[in-house]
């Protein structure tokens, strides 16, 4: 796809000559915007009266509609475009619209215009043009008063940067591959690097763009000194190497080639607080580091993920255009990205997604065990039941791919029935729960099905218990699916309360000012945790500044559905059934609406055997006993 140059500035400072010129280098059709005038526009100006925006409105818009055809080689357009507005209308594909702006004074004009007499326009209109002239803060910006050819020749040196890759993307794993494709589907140029391992990893990136045609006008590269200097000012990196050591490895490689305000963007799985490092290590260089959370895994990454980068507005304001075109669309067709704060704030968010990720993914597996293995439901009944679920308000990608997941057979035989219980994880999970309690938050249910994972990898020790123990799982009767269903919406609730609510206290903690609502609208569409549930928050979080579990319209549906859980959890685990989370959610919301809790006896206990005082109900102060007196 080629780039629209718009040569901008007032009527006879040079747009046409400039225009045609740089369009015989470039070698693409030249046009001037007079042309797509119509025509009482055309006499309004002969007969000096100025155009209005009603004027100018159909005029822009009849531009914009040659653009199709235009992009498809490149095309140089001359056109005033005096206010930002009309750029605005002009400039609405940003990947593939340029602004070149001509600046000269009213006298130059004036003397120009003066020794034409082939141009519609009325030199007694030109101070009205000034007037009304904004003049533009970004693009390629040009003094008039420069001799032609030194003007052209700044003019193509400077386009000459701007052929350059708009991004750079380093990690050609499954979802760098996965992302990669999605950037070139949108358009946007490429330079792809992948480390060089002698007889291992050889011209990967290079027989990656020969692999896809999406991809004819990237560039490969598994020298990392031509990769850095094949991209465009300032350089825009992304990252998509394993988290930890790698990352720091890769940003020290680059580094000798990287120039002040370079972006350098990390979307794998890094901890906040390396990223939280790497922010103020770089900065003191000069180049922006930003940590970019992903979801959506391989299909996301290539056709929409929800995306949560951190970093300056000053750098986000740089490569914001790409994240948001690649990004999922929400229900208002806005891109599933924005800047969610500063620092390592985007990693953090990421995390805590992967915690609710974590906890929403054994509540089904815990319902899969009480249907199946205790109230005795079929396979493919069980897939009809969340079926049914989803296309109410449970609707959830997770609960989408769980009754496919049931469904699935190999030779004959359910391929759940084969695959081993031994569930894994990368760390987020973890991470998630030591930064909970860091931070000093309740993180019942994500804490509870991490704990879960940690368990299932003991499958020895399991098997054991069994044998020695010879406890078999009981029957549940009298337990209706609506029971296990409200039950499950009502757990659901109460996770994802957990979830932002540590998601606020750490806004506060490292005073990121996370915006909660936008987060939840990110998380709508894209991303593993997408759900109608996730769309109703975006209104709950919007200017509430408390637990999602006091907002007024979600204390109706726990009230209702907590008898329901109050049905599941004690049946369940009488049956034999293991549902950490689902005992969670019901513990969390326990002890959220006891006034007066039992923690009285444990600040009691820790006064008397290590005098650490406690505090009273009924005056101020710290206070000790002399408990054996």
């Amino acid at each position: 796809m080629g780039t629209i140059y718009v040569v901008m500035g007032v009527s006879g400072v040079g747009k046409t000559t400039i225009g045609k010129a740089i369009a015989k280098q470039l070698q693409v059709p030249f046009y001037d915007a007079d042309d797509f005038h119509p025509q009482k526009n055309k006499d309004k100006m002969a007969s000096g009266v100025a155009l209005q925006d009603e004027d100018r409105w159909p005029w822009l818009d009849a531009i914009v509609a040659q653009y199709p055809q235009w992009k498809t080689k490149g095309a140089v357009l001359a056109c005033s475009a005096l206010k930002e507005k009309y750029r605005k209308r002009l400039e609405v594909d940003q990947l593939h619209v340029k602004t070149i702006y001509l600046s000269a004074s009213c006298t130059l004009v004036k003397e120009r215009l003066a020794a034409r007499t082939d141009h519609f326009f009325n030199p007694d209109l030109l101070q009205s043009q000034f007037d009304a002239l904004e003049a533009p803060r970004a693009g390629i910006i040009c003094d008039a008063t420069m001799p032609k050819e030194a003007l052209v020749k700044h003019i193509m040196n400077t386009i000459q940067q701007q052929t350059l890759s708009q991004l750079g993307l380093i990690g050609l794993g499954v979802m760098g591959k996965s992302l990669s494709r999605n950037f070139a589907n949108h358009d946007i140029t490429l330079s792809l690097y992948n480390r060089h391992l002698a007889d291992v990893e050889e011209n990967v990136a290079m027989q990656f763009v020969r692999s896809y045609p999406e991809l004819q006008h990237s560039k490969g590269f598994d020298d990392i000194e031509a990769f850095v200097n094949s991209l465009a000012l300032p350089r825009k990196i992304f990252l998509m190497v394993n988290s930890g050591p790698a990352v720091d490895a890769v940003i020290a490689s680059l580094e000798p080639y990287l120039s002040k305000g370079d972006i350098i963007m990390d979307g794998g799985n890094s901890h906040y607080l390396d990223t939280e490092r790497r922010v103020e290590t770089l900065q003191e260089k000069g180049i922006h580091f930003m940590g970019v959370g992903v979801s959506g895994g391989e299909e996301g990454a290539l056709k929409g993920p929800s995306i949560m980068p951190s970093g300056t507005a000053e750098a986000y304001k740089q490569v914001g255009i790409f994240l948001e075109t690649i990004a999922a669309r929400d229900a208002q067709n806005n891109a599933c990205c924005a800047r969610v704060g500063a620092g390592g704030s985007g990693h953090f968010i990421k995390m805590i997604h992967n915690g609710i990720e974590y906890a929403e993914m054994q509540l089904i597996a815990e319902v899969y065990d009480i249907l199946h293995y205790h109230c005795m439901v079929s396979l493919e009944d069980i897939a009809h039941t969340f079926d049914t679920w989803n296309a109410g308000e449970e609707n959830s990608y997770l609960l989408e791919i769980s009754s496919k997941i049931l469904r699935k057979t190999e030779n004959g035989q359910p391929l759940i029935d084969v695959i081993l219980d031994k569930a894994q994880q990368k760390g987020t999970g973890s991470w998630s729960t030591t930064a909970a309690l860091q931070i000093g938050t309740p993180f019942d249910t994500i804490a509870q099905a991490v704990l879960a994972r940690i368990i299932s990898s003991e499958k020895v020790q399991r098997v054991k218990g069994q044998q020695r123990y010879k406890i078999k799982r009981e029957e549940i009767k009298h337990l209706e699916i609506a029971t296990i269903k409200s039950a499950y919406q009502t757990a659901r609730i109460i996770n994802h309360a957990i979830g932002f609510e540590t998601l606020r206290k750490a806004s506060i903690h490292y005073k990121w000012e996370l915006h909660l609502s936008e987060i939840a609208r990110i998380w709508t569409n894209g991303c593993i945790i997408r759900s109608k549930l996730m769309q109703q928050l975006i209104g709950v979080l919007d200017g509430f500044d408390d637990s999602i579990l006091f907002h007024e319209s979600v204390i109706p549906q726990i009230t209702k559905g907590q008898s329901a859980l109050k049905q599941v959890v004690p049946k369940a685990v009488g049956a034999g059934a293991a549902i950490p989370v689902f005992s969670a959610s019901l513990s969390y919301f326990n002890a959220m609406i006891q006034g007066d809790s039992s923690a009285s006896m444990i600040q009691a206990q820790r006064d008397f055997f290590g005098a650490h005082t406690y505090e009273r109900k009924d005056r101020e102060g710290s206070f000790h006993t002399v408990w054996d007196a």
